[in-house]
């Protein structure tokens, strides 16, 4: 049996409201109608969305999420509204404004750094609550860049003293030594997101002078082994690279009052055929042990160009075909 056609009327409050709702060119409608199937027209001051009666349910919860977000001067773009249109499809619209209201901090640019979808508001959430945070996930989900954001804001609040960031080198192999430099310029380049990320915080110079001073410390994973790590915020960056014996030196250095973000995908590992990634062996060793949390970020999680969310849902599809395959030939 179809559904039943229905029309719904969402009221506007302003011509201004009624512009930035639509965005240029009417894009945001014509995402809005062609994701759920109905049809959308103003009527003097109000919406009229016309459709089968679950979709017009759900584009016109969007539309009020939407419209209380320009209230608030969010920003809306495709991100957002395809992501808001899942939630509304999975009875969670109520959701949209919290993901999206609260702000994590503000970058020296005034900048505001927000999460954008429920994975990464748990994400946030998990890292306010926990001394040990495991974030696994694909490209795109901003495991690293929240990460940065709470450390910098630890920071600032003076939870903690220092900020430390590492990750293996593991994909500079035997060639590191025929890189230029000492041992921290031939690490640099695989240091260089961590950096980025910083400067986008902070600000350069902000970065320089915490650097100089001792407050920041951007440095490969070989120099953590033998220290401990006291009031500070650490994250280790793709950590799937990593090997078990090198991710429980990691974990044990830390020290009185720090924190400890540990980031990876487990879908790109490096390391040598046949070698166990630290990261896929930490999460099954510590999953419910207290004080540690382990998010799973996935495809819909993904912030960048919405594309990017297409190729890891392809790959998602295909390494799946393959692991099934492999599984009856077995």
């Amino acid at each position: 049996m179809e559904n039943q056609m229905i029309q719904k009327t969402v009221a506007l409050q302003s011509a201004q409201t009624m512009a930035a709702l639509f965005g240029s060119f009417d894009q945001n409608m014509n995402i809005l109608e062609a994701e759920t199937g109905v049809k959308v027209a103003v009527q003097n001051t109000d919406l009229v969305v016309t459709g089968e009666s679950q979709n017009v349910d759900v584009a016109a919860a969007v539309i009020e999420k939407l419209l209380d977000m320009i209230q608030t001067n969010e920003p809306i773009d495709r991100s957002r509204i395809h992501y808001a249109i899942t939630l509304a499809r999975e009875g969670n619209a109520d959701m949209i404004g919290k993901i999206m209201g609260d702000t994590v901090i503000v970058t020296h640019r005034g900048k505001q750094i927000k999460c954008k979808t429920l994975g990464q508001r748990n994400y946030v959430d998990a890292m306010k609550k926990n001394t040990i945070v495991f974030s696994i996930g694909p490209a795109g989900t901003g495991k690293t860049y929240l990460a940065m954001a709470m450390a910098v804001l630890a920071f600032k609040n003076k939870e903690v003293t220092r900020i430390v960031l590492t990750r293996p080198a593991v994909e500079a192999g035997e060639k590191l030594g025929f890189l230029p430099g000492d041992l921290q310029n031939k690490v640099d380049p695989y240091l260089r997101p961590l950096y980025d990320a910083l400067y986008d915080m902070i600000g350069t110079e902000s970065f320089a002078r915490l650097q100089e001073r001792g407050n920041i410390e951007v440095a490969p994973m070989a120099y953590m082994r033998g220290r401990t790590l006291n009031d500070a915020f650490v994250i280790l960056d793709e950590a799937q690279n990593t090997t078990p014996e090198q991710m429980k030196m990691f974990l044990t250095r830390l020290g009185m009052g720090s924190r400890m973000v540990i980031t990876g995908d487990i879908t790109q590992i490096d390391l040598a055929p046949g070698k166990r990634s630290g990261l896929i062996d930490a999460s099954e060793i510590l999953r419910g042990v207290n004080d540690i949390d382990i998010i799973t970020l996935s495809a819909r999680d993904v912030v960048r160009h919405e594309l990017v969310q297409n190729i890891v849902k392809a790959y998602e599809k295909i390494e799946k075909k393959r692991s099934q395959q492999g599984n009856r030939s077995s």
